[in-house]
């Protein structure tokens, strides 16, 4: 049993990796930790990680949908991603899918620094680019 929370702050996305069984006797504790990181980020987006999730009873859907709840008042979306097959068809039959997004790749919500490295290190290169143009010009009208 354990919950991996990642904060994505230039996307306002908050993942939390699910691990385990989520029955019972885990889903508090899951509430419970991942209550916290939403008031502490405010995100826009939730992504439910649960592709490590062993087992879900019916506590798994009251984690989603009391997740959905909380992400619904502050306008903000939840998301499920990478639920195993057997555990997607439940949240299909449980009318999740209504609710929120089952996705299998989580890479739009997680990739942010480096495409934000990326897009500076391309600025970068540009700039030098204009650099060394401007250069040659130069030296093309002093010959």
């Amino acid at each position: 049993m354990n919950v991996e929370i990642q904060g994505y702050p230039s996307k306002r996305a908050l993942v939390a990796k699910i691990c385990g069984d989520i029955d019972h006797h885990t889903a508090k504790y899951f509430r419970g930790e991942i209550d916290k990181a939403i008031r502490n980020a405010n995100p826009l987006v939730l992504v439910l990680d649960f592709s490590e999730v062993t087992f879900m009873d019916s506590s798994g859907i009251g984690l989603v949908m009391g997740r959905y709840k909380i992400m619904s008042e502050m306008d903000g979306e939840v998301v499920v991603a990478n639920p195993p097959a057997y555990i997607r068809k439940v949240l299909q039959l449980a009318g999740i899918h209504r609710l929120t997004r089952i996705i299998t790749d989580i890479s739009s919500y997680t990739v942010q620094k480096n495409s934000e490295e990326e897009k500076e290190t391309s600025e970068e290169v540009a700039e030098d680019d204009k650099i060394k143009e401007s250069d040659e010009i130069e030296a093309e009208t002093y010959k």
